[in-house]
């Protein structure tokens, strides 16, 4: 019997809002596969976050807690320094053996910026890469050659149907529709908490009690010191 295949959602979830997910439910459904959705603790391509690691862990428990084949992973927040996708990802192969198979979800507009992305054609010998494909977004190739070829050049030979990633350990390539327009966030929410708007129904009951409880988001976070520019997720 094969191993099952294990999906990885990183992020800095701040906060977690209902369409993200919708993105891990769609991961799930599609792929037959348990997501784990890992809160960054220090994302090197962010200013900044504006609750801090445990807090937007703790809503990410609360956001999935009773979701059948979704978990919370904290291991980006006990290591120390950014949170670079490629160590998490070594870090799970140590645990987890050479045969397990692997995919990491991303957005399409983080799949523009991989490049840029620390060590990012390790990535590839590490786990697959799955793009979730927004109804507004574009992943033409021509789009991709203009935007970033060097991206384009990588994933072209590893396309492979979302079905056959489980075969496999890792290396693959596969895009992933969402269904649906998603209105959500996670700037726009807080800029509405902040504001005293209505934002309740973007998040889960649990989520909104807590985020009022601890008064989160309600004064506009200063502004940290960006990350230098060769940092990347």
């Amino acid at each position: 019997m094969s191993t099952p295949l294990r999906v990885l959602y990183g992020g800095s979830f701040d906060p977690v809002h209902n369409g993200h997910l919708a993105i891990a439910r769609a991961a799930r459904d599609a792929l037959r596969a348990e997501v784990s959705l890992l809160p960054a603790g220090d994302p090197p391509h962010k200013v900044g976050t504006h609750a801090n690691a445990e807090q937007r862990a703790m809503l990410l428990d609360l956001a999935v807690a009773g979701e059948a084949g979704l978990r919370v992973d904290r291991r980006e927040l006990r290591r120390a320094g950014p949170s670079y996708t490629v160590e998490t990802l070594l870090e799970l192969r140590a645990e987890l053996g050479p045969q397990v198979p692997l995919a990491w979800l991303i957005g399409a507009d983080s799949l523009l910026q991989l490049h840029t992305w620390h060590r990012w054609r390790e990535l590839f010998a590490l786990a697959h890469l799955v793009v979730v494909q927004r109804p507004e977004t574009s992943l033409d190739a021509q789009h991709l050659r203009d935007a970033a070829p060097e991206v384009l050049a990588e994933i072209s030979p590893r396309g492979l149907p979302a079905g056959a990633l489980a075969g496999r350990p890792q290396g693959g390539f596969t895009v992933l529709p969402l269904p649906g327009l998603r209105p959500e966030s996670s700037t726009e929410l807080r800029r509405r908490i902040a504001a005293g708007e209505p934002w309740q129904d973007w998040v889960s009951e649990p989520v909104a009690a807590c985020i009022a409880r601890l008064n989160l988001y309600r004064v506009p976070a200063v502004i940290m010191a960006a990350s230098p520019t060769s940092a990347s997720p």
